[in-house]
């Protein structure tokens, strides 16, 4: 096995790749046909951009998209051509072209004004939708990011996605998120690359990535491209700004409770530049003015830090970095701080104008720590999960709009279980730290194989090993102990071996309207142990084990797409249905603090997954927006868990709704408003009660077998453009006062002993919020 992986991660992808691009390039045979590539940028910032349609004007069917760093590369026939350049916020261009060899041609796009006054701006967005064949993505614009109002007047990436369908919140105001009934652990973010494990502030009011570093966010929701891996929900692809290579710039704003300052400019011009980007929150400075909170500490601060280097016009060198921490304290009662740290070197080079190549080491950090002294009583928590990482990536543009992709993806994964270092009321835990080795290979084609036929199909290949430290391995079955495997430091245990086959086909029905179909699996080795409904910092991470194996997931989708009144207006719905294997759960009454192994505290199981995600979009015009509508059923059946029967999972919700509308009203104002509403949550209620020592013990059957009220809030915003640099925010999240509830406890009532009550929790009711907003 060991060669066989070897064989695949050295050198056999390779030759599977040149097999490929021989079958990929037959077609063109017989013509003359040469490649147009090159980088494109925005003239006034030198900023690459992402997605731009590169278009041959007599056949719009032949088109290339920008990647993730500006590269993009077509292939026509000899000759006089022209090439239509097209992307929202910038004029659309045309470029005439003699091919007589392969060109090199950069392009810069000039930005369009969006007032009134001047040409309503769109691009071709919506009619790639239609025509390419990958379903369940979404590209989130930053416009929209800023206009959106949330929670504190934060521009917040997280919470924008959280209304497309198919996505949910996970509770009130909270960062987390579940897409098509995932769990929260089953969403791979990352930010320039590199894997982010927890993405909430304080307790999940804020998100970790700060909307004014950010450049482009894709959110894959279905059968996502064969070079994502790891996770089985979905993918959200985080890219940071690279800097304005042209001028120094300077942009902050200043909020009720926090506020942002970032700073861009060329190293030198043209060929370097840098972006800095600094927030934080305050909150603790208003709960000293109270003396029943004095001495309390409630903030969060994160950095956002990147430079590039274009060495030669074909060699690239970027260095980005993440660091974010949240401290929470009571006094000398508890003190809690958790965080992430990310950092990512990448080397771009065009190869040939056909071949570009991404090359990248990663690094990723999360952990908590956690000082509780009570009444005498004192312990110390701390958990941690570490990785390094290497991916080398290749995409090969091939004839028309045809690319192949193929790569390797290698990970050390460090995990340190949530354990008891000190304490004197408790027994610290010997938690001994895990390691694992993930590694992948890849291959993937995305074109048209005719005028009505797109096709993008790939493989990825994955593996997982446990190496050993000395320590040994309990297996257990429904949490009995059975035996127990010792590996020595540096040995290699068992492997798991996964292949994961994708597929994703669009077919043309007219110019504006399409059928899709994809399949795809996607295997998961890491797994997230939480007794929360929200993102928490006490939630730990472990790794596949000879107890614990990867999550499995078959996911099947069909869809149909259609463009109307010229593209103005953008008509989907889509069906899917999931099937997961390996599921994992906590026994009833488990203890994952102060268990010496927490492993014996879980169970394993099945998972099936189902709905349909409605989506009606306005995408030009002074009012734009969408409705999102999801119906859904999301289940577990677990031995040991609810009879044996199936079970709702906490994030299953039948019914999710949202409406967006930003309307543009002159050329100084800017409304908008969201309402949403949802199916109450599942939670668990008691089935019976008995009393121990005069104290009220509850017995619970049926796992989350009871719902919540049903959830629904409507925010409102309004952006005043006061100058050309400078901008008012005003919002109010939860304009109607809903009391929503975040959670139900239940208490003895004063009517005896034995009399129960539940007591509804709600968070907030109205959330004033106004954001200066300035750029010099």
């Amino acid at each position: 096995m060991n060669r066989f992986i070897t064989f695949v991660l050295n050198g056999g992808i390779r030759k599977i790749a040149l097999f490929f691009a021989v079958l990929c390039t037959l077609s063109a045979l017989g013509q003359k046909r040469w490649s147009v590539s090159g980088v494109i940028k925005s003239a006034a910032t030198g900023e690459t951009l992402v997605g731009v349609a590169v278009m041959n004007g007599k056949n719009a069917n032949q088109y290339s998209l920008s990647n993730q760093y500006g590269v993009y590369s077509i292939t026509l026939s000899e000759g006089e051509q022209s090439l239509v350049v097209s992307y929202f916020g910038y004029l659309t261009d045309t470029i005439s072209v003699n091919l007589t060899d392969n060109k090199k041609l950069n392009i810069d796009m000039k930005e369009a004004s969006l007032t009134i006054a001047e040409v309503v701006v769109t691009d071709n967005s919506s009619q790639k939708r239609v025509s390419q064949a990958q379903a369940g993505v979404e590209k989130i614009s930053t416009k929209e990011i800023a206009s959106i109002p949330v929670i504190f007047g934060e521009k917040d990436i997280i919470k924008t996605i959280q209304l497309l369908p198919g996505v949910k919140s996970a509770t009130e105001g909270s960062s987390g998120f579940s897409v098509r009934g995932g769990s929260l652990d089953q969403n791979l973010i990352l930010l320039d690359e590199a894997p982010v494990y927890n993405a909430a502030h304080l307790l999940g009011f804020f998100s970790t990535f700060n909307a004014s570093a950010i450049k482009d966010v894709a959110v894959y929701k279905g059968n996502f491209p064969a070079q994502y891996g790891g996770r089985v929900a979905s993918v959200v692809d985080v890219t940071m700004n690279n800097g304005n290579s042209k001028n120094y710039k300077v942009e902050g704003g200043i909020g009720l409770i926090s506020s942002n300052l970032s700073v861009e400019g060329p190293i030198k011009r043209d060929k370097a530049s840098f972006l800095v980007t600094g927030r934080r929150t305050y909150a603790d400075i208003f709960l000293g003015l109270s003396p029943e909170f004095k001495g309390n500490t409630m903030y969060f601060y994160d950095l956002n830090a990147k430079a590039n280097w274009d060495i030669d016009g074909k060699n690239k060198i970027y260095l980005s970095g993440y660091f974010g921490r949240d401290v929470l304290g009571m006094k000398d009662v508890v003190g809690m701080d958790w965080g992430n740290a990310t950092g990512t070197l990448r080397w771009n080079t065009m190869l040939s104008d056909k071949l570009f190549s991404n090359t990248m080491l990663i690094f990723s950090d999360y952990s908590y720590n956690i000082e509780q002294n009570t009444q005498g009583q004192s312990a110390i928590i701390r958990s941690r999960i570490e990785d390094i990482a290497f991916k080398q990536d290749f995409n090969i543009y091939t004839s028309g709009n045809n690319t192949l992709r193929f790569g390797i993806n290698s990970t050390l994964h460090t995990l340190k279980p949530t354990r008891v270092e000190e304490g004197n009321f408790v027994n610290p835990g010997d938690r001994t730290s895990r390691r694992m080795w993930e590694n992948a290979a890849y291959l993937s084609y995305n074109g048209s194989l005719t005028p009505w036929f797109n096709l993008e199909a790939g493989v990825r290949l994955s593996t997982n090993t446990i190496i050993g430290n000395g320590a040994p391995y309990n297996v257990y079955d429904q949490g009995i102990l059975k035996e127990s495997i010792t590996l020595a430091k540096g040995e290699f245990g068992k492997t798991y071996v996964n292949p994961e086959p994708r597929v994703s086909a669009s077919f043309t029905l007219s110019d504006d309207a399409s059928l899709k179909a994809s399949y795809g699996r996607n295997v998961q080795y890491l797994h997230m142990l939480s007794n929360s409904s929200v993102a928490m910092p006490t939630d730990q991470w472990l790794g596949s084990s000879y107890t614990i194996k990867p999550t499995i997931c078959d996911q099947y989708a069909v869809g149909f797409f259609r463009n109307l009144a010229g593209g103005d207006y953008e008509f989907s719905v889509e069906a899917y249905y999931k099937n997961l294997q390996n599921e994992v759960d906590f026994r009833n009454g488990a203890d994952i603090i102060t268990v010496a192994d927490i492993e014996s505290q879980l169970l394993f199981g099945r998972g099936r997954a189902y709905g349909v995600e409605f989506l009606l979009r306005k995408n030009s015009g002074q009012f734009t927006g969408w409705i999102a509508y999801t119906w859904s059923k999301t289940e577990r059946q677990i031995d040991g868990i609810s009879n044996n029967n199936w079970y709702s999972t906490r994030q299953d919700r039948t019914h999710d709704v949202s409406v967006v509308g930003l309307y543009r009203l002159g050329k100084k104002w800017e409304l908008s408003a969201v309402w949403t509403y949802r199916t109450g949550d599942a939670i668990t209620l008691p089935a019976a009660k008995y009393m121990i020592d005069g104290n009220v013990v509850f017995y619970y059957t049926e796992r989350n077998g009871a719902r919540m009220p049903a959830y629904h809030r409507l925010d409102v915003g309004a952006t005043l453009y006061a100058s050309p640099k400078s901008s008012w925010n005003f919002s109010i999240y939860n304009a109607y006062g809903r009391e929503n509830p975040m959670m139900i406890n239940f208490e003895k009532d004063d009517d005896g002993a034995m009399s129960t009550r539940a007591v509804q929790v709600s968070l907030f009711r109205w959330v004033p919020s106004v954001t200066y907003n300035f750029k010099f």
